[in-house]
């Protein structure tokens, strides 16, 4: 079945451009190619940005679903992580062209203009696929809606969680009789856990990505009820709470409980040497601790992030499905896709147990099957915990929100910065973000 949307009607210089620069995306990609045309099968064409090991698990469930559907073409393209694939996104939908169906961050929606570059998603057209809203986290399933329309269909959840070594955990006495870790409650009893583990490690109690500070910024911001709001007049930010949420990163580093300057693979090879006995990292670097378990042995497990203000909120965020703008679309090629949807996350246990991210699809996070699936069961409460990034334009996974203020915090975690004037620099870097015109408007 032929899947080429139909030319746009009038267009503007900077539509014109970027249709061009997508075009040619496109025939680099392989999507959009002569290949599409010369099938007799229903194709779909996917566009994602899982380049790690999560991608290897999300390329294998491709391969059962075309066996599944052998009358849909699943043409299925991987590009680059963050700003090159939502530029790529934003192209292609703004000429009319884009995939069928893209993998993006729910936080980045507000960035992606809704109302101009994505299609709703009709309630009919899931429920016809076998889908419910019921069958997704109240919180989650709202980030999906701009107004009364849906516009994303969630995979998964995604959260900075708390991995710790068995091993390194039972030498400094900081676990349960089943092997789980303690729970503690506020800054102090934590601090006293990570104290212990670095008398066993001799070095740090946790390891912890000082080049991407924004995520513990947010979760101890959110566990004091902070918000951060963004309006046409500015932003609304508790100052108190934030300091509060610095001044933790602060003593963490100054006292040597964490890393001063480590980046992302020097914090996981932090935990899997050994040298931090606990790491605050994403779900979905179980994939790459297990390889490493597999090749030289780590016996560790995940729980949700500790408890500093009184509940265990953490920073997060959900894959979902989004529908770029199509000028027009072969009703076959449409029901294709949205059962290529619903059916990725019908099979999503291995989704969850191969790639670490919490399905979103609650009959199979709520299954028997899933809730005896470890260790992913210990964290599996992060779904109610999750805290999306602000609603902005320049917020949300990859966004300039993160890579500002996270560049901010990277000089408090190496102790170049102490508290008070790290604040006042962070509102000064968002101020700019908030003079800025969102460029897809």
């Amino acid at each position: 079945m032929r899947n080429n949307p139909s030319p746009p009607g009038s267009l503007s210089r900077r539509t014109l451009l970027a249709g061009g620069a997508a075009a040619a995306g496109l025939g680099l990609s392989g999507c959009g190619s002569l290949a599409t045309t010369l099938t007799d099968k229903t194709v779909v064409r996917q566009w994602n940005l899982l380049a790690g090991a999560d991608g290897a698990v999300m390329t294998q469930m491709h391969e059962e679903f075309s066996a599944d559907r052998p009358d849909v073409e699943l043409q299925a393209t991987t590009f680059g992580w963050g700003t090159p694939f939502y530029t790529r996104v934003v192209m292609g939908a703004t000429s009319g062209n884009a995939a069928d169906i893209a993998t993006i961050h729910v936080a980045r929606i507000p960035s992606l203009s809704p109302d101009t570059l994505l299609d709703p998603i009709g309630l009919d057209e899931i429920e016809e696929a076998g889908l419910s809203p019921d069958d997704f986290p109240a919180g989650v399933w709202e980030k999906c809606f701009v107004g009364e329309d849906l516009y994303a269909i969630p995979i998964d959840t995604h959260a900075l969680v708390n991995y710790y070594n068995r091993t390194v955990c039972d030498q400094a006495g900081v676990l349960n009789a089943d092997g789980t870790l303690l729970e503690t409650q506020g800054v102090e009893e934590y601090f006293d856990l990570l104290r212990a583990v670095k008398d066993v490690t001799g070095e740090y109690g946790t390891s912890l990505d000082t080049w991407a500070g924004w995520r513990q910024f947010w979760a101890w911001y959110r566990q004091q009820d902070g918000e951060w709001i963004f309006h046409d007049d500015g932003y609304e930010l508790d100052d108190e709470k934030a300091l509060t949420a610095i001044e933790v990163i602060y003593r963490m580093a100054e006292e040597g409980l964490c890393p001063q300057v480590s980046d992302g693979a020097q914090t996981a090879a932090n935990f899997e040497n050994g040298v931090g006995g606990l790491v605050q990292v994403g779900n979905w670097e179980i994939v790459r601790f297990r390889a490493f378990d597999e090749a030289q042995g780590l016996d560790f497990s995940i729980t949700e992030m500790p408890d500093f203000f009184g509940n265990r909120r953490t920073q997060g965020d959900s894959h979902a499905y989004i529908l770029p703008h199509h000028n027009s679309w072969d009703p076959d090629v449409r029901r294709a896709t949205i059962d290529y949807a619903a059916w990725m996350l019908q099979h999503s246990f291995e989704w969850g147990a191969g790639g670490g991210h919490t399905p979103a699809y609650l009959p199979v996070t709520e299954s028997e099957e899933y809730q005896s699936l470890e260790p992913n069961a210990e964290y599996s409460g992060v779904v109610e915990n999750v805290q999306f990034d602000p609603e902005a334009w320049f917020s949300g996974s990859g966004g300039r929100l993160f890579t500002e203020v996270s560049e901010v915090l990277r000089l408090v975690y190496s102790q170049e910065l102490t508290p008070e004037p790290a604040l006042d620099l962070m509102k000064e870097r968002v101020d700019e973000l908030v003079a800025l015109p969102n460029p897809v408007d």
